[in-house]
């Protein structure tokens, strides 16, 4: 009996050390596949085809030899690669937007006369019977006009249509691979896919995997075991929990933790809050595994106490990366990459799985501004920010996370914005990264390939694991924050109610414990304090979000000036930031300006931003994708907006916010061209741009004139945001605040928010290191509380 047992626990230990390779969904056939069932109508589709084909159609270029690939990618259409029923799928799955019935409403109205009549106008009559086409009969030309003429429609809700086509289009057309993990356009726009290095590095990785389900039945030495499980599996995963595993095998493992478990839940009926499949006890639940989450709960687990972390979203081994800008979004962004604000203004990306934004982020990390603890510890009131705690705080999570400013190679978008800079005599500085010297990497915002990027599934969720005492529950999502009555009217936390899958079921579990920390994340953690019973005011306002403008430089291969910027060098390659300017940032004064900087932009991103003017001129532009620089323009936001839920966004940029994104792309069209771009332009859907080896001085500041003053807030022009905070910020009154400055609820005492939701303003710059330092502070402050309180089990 205890032979078979085990066999048993061997043969599940491959199971689980399997499901980190595939990200936790044995049921798929690699780690880049994610069908989701295309539902919509014929009637839905047919326009939807129409669409896609008029994004993207088939392009014959007369007079001009292309080679193979290009000439591929030009006569290739969306249709004929399988995009419109990709993005059925999506529409029907996946995306959340509060207005997607928009969408749906629209391709159904597109497949009758009378629906394209009224949205489409006088292009829809012909002069046969029935003297009326529908959006699919109509030729090319008139689709394309009609397309164009939405963009800059009178009618708001038009423009947010044709927003939401063309990114969506577009996005996952440049996105999709096939089974060999390719797309048809990448050859010809100059782009390898995954990063070359990494693909044979996953070669090797699946033999050593065969090779490795040999040895653990051979005994492999110790300690060479231990270094290769980690190479292959990730260094958190002696520390992780599969859901996905029998219920009575996960009791057993979290037990092997030293946590208490109950099994409750009666099979035969569906599990609920208060008939839940088993309980847990700890000391401590923390939800999210972010750069806040992430931090309290190593603090934590290190001094001892018992912390059990869940993640809503997967984890994914270093070997298991896939690299690849589609299914990376899908599987490691909240909402699938495709959140956006109510009103199509703003962009929205986040990360959502084990490591949170620090696992997909940019490296980018830049201490507290010194103005801003100014703001936050004068203005604000908060002594935290000016304390000595605070200072120490910094200095060890940067110190954790190796964080560093020496480059040994810059990239090239980083190139051009630091030569540009230099050139005109803007200040420019080397940007902090937690991440070395030589780390040049341009795929970290779809993971860390090599555990080079410290993020907190690289350093804080370590500790974790390493003290035997605590654990990780991938795919869990907290639906609850439970209490009980206490004095005063204030609540008590006593823990929280988590669902996951379990055979293609829901499934609810309980986490009991002293103190409950949430760390979602600016967008999910109002969601979830409101479905707890929360009543603050402030719960899901005073939102920021850093919008961010881009403009584009074209430095063609042919055209190499003294060899800059080498020809080898490509837009998506390199570190994504490393170099930095603060000429509109206005430190020294307000505080509110605009901070210039470098994207990470792979192809379905770039297309999705770019003008789109017709179907030929996009496909013309993705040619030139990998010698297309980009710098951006960051606003610390004045202006604010409100959450109704994860995928509900009310935000509105200010007059003020808008100017100043203004005056940072005045600076980084002047910044491109100094550094010596043939062609500048902005992303406004009107698609201008100038040729600079053609242009006078005088052409040049026109429009560099013109297109910086371009409105903001009307969706001509794409905005970003990858900085989210503010929604349950700190303060020293409940009336105008969510959290005190340890970071406890004012009206729940033992629940905690340890994420960006707490800063009582918007940061200005990238805000990893102020997150963190403010989590090791509210640990601080959690460790005082359960030494404090006795040990119950």
């Amino acid at each position: 009996m205890l032979k078979m047992e085990e066999n048993t626990v061997i043969e599940l230990g491959n199971i689980v050390k399997q499901s980190l390779l595939w990200g936790q969904d044995k049921t798929a056939a690699s780690p880049t596949t994610t069908y989701y069932v295309n539902s919509l109508s014929a009637r839905e589709m047919e326009t939807l085809t129409a669409l896609s084909d008029t994004f993207l159609p088939s392009v014959t270029v007369e007079g001009v030899d292309l080679d193979g690939d290009t000439d591929a990618f030009f006569r290739c259409s969306a249709s004929m690669a399988g995009t419109p029923e990709r993005l059925g799928g999506l529409v029907n799955e996946r995306v959340e937007h509060p207005k997607i019935w928009l969408v749906r409403l629209t391709l159904w109205l597109l497949s009758t006369w009378i629906g394209s009549l009224i949205l489409c106008g006088r292009a829809c009559f012909t002069n046969n019977f029935p003297y009326l086409n529908t959006f699919s009969q109509l030729s090319q030309q008139k689709r394309e006009s009609i397309l164009l003429s939405w963009s800059l429609s009178y009618f708001y809700h038009l423009r947010m249509l044709y927003k939401s086509l063309k990114l969506l289009i577009l996005l996952v057309f440049f996105t999709q691979v096939d089974e060999k993990n390719e797309n048809i356009s990448w050859k010809a726009i100059g782009y390898k896919g995954p990063d070359p290095d990494f693909k044979k590095q996953t070669t090797q990785c699946n033999k050593t995997l065969k090779q490795t389900s040999k040895d653990d039945q051979q005994q492999q030495p110790k300690e060479d075991a231990n270094e290769e499980e980690a190479e292959l599996y990730g260094p958190l995963y002696k520390g992780l929990i599969d859901m996905k595993l029998p219920r009575d095998i996960v009791a057993d493992k979290l037990r092997k933790f030293g946590f208490p478990v109950s099994l409750k839940h009666n099979k035969t009926s569906a599990s609920t809050i208060s008939s839940p499949s088993f309980v847990v006890k700890c000391d401590a639940v923390v939800v999210g595994s972010g750069s806040g989450g992430g931090v309290i709960a190593g603090v934590l687990s290190k001094a001892g106490y018992k912390v059990l972390v869940l993640e809503k979203g997967r984890y994914f081994a270093r070997k298991n990366l896939s690299l690849l800008e589609g299914p990376t979004m899908d599987q490691m962004y909240l909402s699938g990459g495709m959140l956006a604000t109510d009103d199509m203004g703003v962009v929205v990306l986040a990360g959502s799985t084990v490591g949170g934004g620090s696992t997909i982020n940019w490296s980018a990390s830049i201490p507290t501004p010194k103005h801003v603890v100014n703001e936050w510890s004068e203005q604000h009131e908060l002594e935290l920010f000016d304390s000595k705690l605070y200072k120490e705080a910094m200095d060890v999570v940067c110190d954790k996370m190796g964080v560093q400013s020496e480059i040994s190679e810059e990239g090239f978008n980083n190139s051009v914005l630091r030569k540009g800079c230099q050139e005109l005599g803007y200040c420019v500085q080397n940007i902090p990264r937690n991440s070395p010297p030589d780390h040049y990497c341009g795929w970290c915002c779809l993971g860390c390939k090599d555990g080079k990027k410290k993020g907190t599934s690289e350093t804080w969720l370590v500790d974790l694991v390493n003290s035997g005492n605590s654990a990780i529950l991938p795919g869990c999502e907290a639906i609850k924050v439970l209490h009980r009555k206490g004095s005063k009217n204030r609540k008590i936390a006593t823990g929280v109610a988590f669902e996951f899958k379990y055979k293609g079921l829901k499934d609810i579990c309980i986490v009991e414990s002293k103190v409950t920390i949430v760390a979602s994340g600016a967008l999910c953690t109002p969601d979830l304090l409101k479905r707890s019973g929360l009543k603050n005011s402030n719960i899901g306002k005073n939102l920021h979000l850093h919008p961010v403008a881009m403009a584009w430089g074209y430095f063609p291969d042919s055209n190499v000036l003294e060899e800059w910027p080498e020809e080898s060098k490509k837009s998506y390659e390199g570190g994504i930031m490393t170099a930095m300017s603060t000429v509109v940032a206005d430190f020294d004064k307000s505080g509110y300006g605009a901070v210039i900087q470098t994207p990470a932009l792979h192809p379905g991103m770039f297309s999705s931003l770019i003008p789109w003017i017709s179907g030929a001129d996009i496909k013309i532009r993705m040619c030139k994708f990998s010698r297309t620089a980009h710098i951006f323009a960051l606003a610390r936001d004045k202006g604010s907006g409100t959450l109704k839920s994860p995928n509900s966004i009310s935000y509105k940029l200010e007059a003020e916010d808008e100017h100043n994104l203004q005056k940072g792309l005045e600076k980084v069209l002047r910044i491109l061209a100094a550094a010596g771009a043939e062609e500048i332009g902005t992303h406004h859907c009107k698609g201008k741009s100038i040729n600079l080896k053609k242009a006078s001085s005088n052409e040049f500041e026109n429009f560099v004139k013109e297109e910086s003053l371009r409105p903001l807030r009307d969706l001509s022009t794409p905005l970003c945001s990858a900085h989210q905070m503010g929604s349950c910020r700190m303060g020293i009154d409940p009336k105008t605040s969510v959290v005190n400055q340890m970071g406890e609820s004012w009206e729940m005492e033992g629940l905690y928010l340890a994420d960006t939701s707490v800063f009582p303003t918007a940061l200005g710059v990238n805000p990893m290191v102020t997150v963190q330092s403010i989590a090791y502070c509210t640990a601080q402050s959690v460790v005082e509380i359960l030494r404090r309180k006795k040990r119950t089990y």
